[in-house]
């Protein structure tokens, strides 16, 4: 699938809720395409393309829709996949990170062992607002040792300017709204 197509696609499986969590935030619903088998291997298969199947060896995916793509990805490409969880969710000792949400705030965890030092990690996550989570996901794999060579999602809500807070790194969605 070409690039608007693989976009079309992400489209017609989202469904907006008006405020969600809370008022004035339109979440966006991306469970009708994990529940539709063909589209959710479409996009798994331009995740996979567009970074190449041999460009990581773990894939870390952010909680909790990035574990669902991570996992997937991690499948179709044979490489690892690793969590990064909400705070207390971890039982060893952990690395985390706090940012804030355009709603509140939030800590992220990893496990301190989970990544090798030198190891290529791809991070994945469901959609791109306002980067902080991206941002502290990313800081983590780095902490723990990992070599970042790729961060996708499938929205990015270029309105929230997340991408300008991860620059210098590349951003890959597969929509952009």
């Amino acid at each position: 699938m070409d690039r608007k197509e693989i976009a079309d696609l992400v489209v017609g499986h989202v469904v907006d809720v008006p405020d969600f969590p809370h008022a004035g935030i339109l979440f966006k619903d991306i469970t009708p395409l994990f529940a539709d088998g063909p589209a959710f291997r479409q996009v798994i298969d331009a995740l996979v393309d567009h970074h190449g199947r041999a460009s990581f060896d773990v894939v870390a995916g952010v909680e909790a829709r990035g574990f669902l793509l991570a996992g997937a990805i991690g499948y179709a490409t044979g490489a690892g996949v690793l969590a990064v969880r909400k705070a207390g969710k971890l039982p060893r000792e952990v690395l985390t990170a706090s940012y804030a949400l355009e709603y509140g705030e939030a800590t992220l965890e990893v496990h301190q062992d989970a990544i090798e030092p030198g190891q290529r990690v791809l991070v994945v996550d469901d959609v791109l607002a306002t980067g902080g989570t991206a941002e502290a996901t990313l800081s983590l794999v780095e902490r723990a040792g990992g070599i970042i060579t790729g961060f996708s999602v499938l929205i990015e809500l270029a309105f929230l300017e997340g991408r300008a807070r991860l620059a210098p790194r590349d951003v890959h969605a597969l929509l952009t709204v």
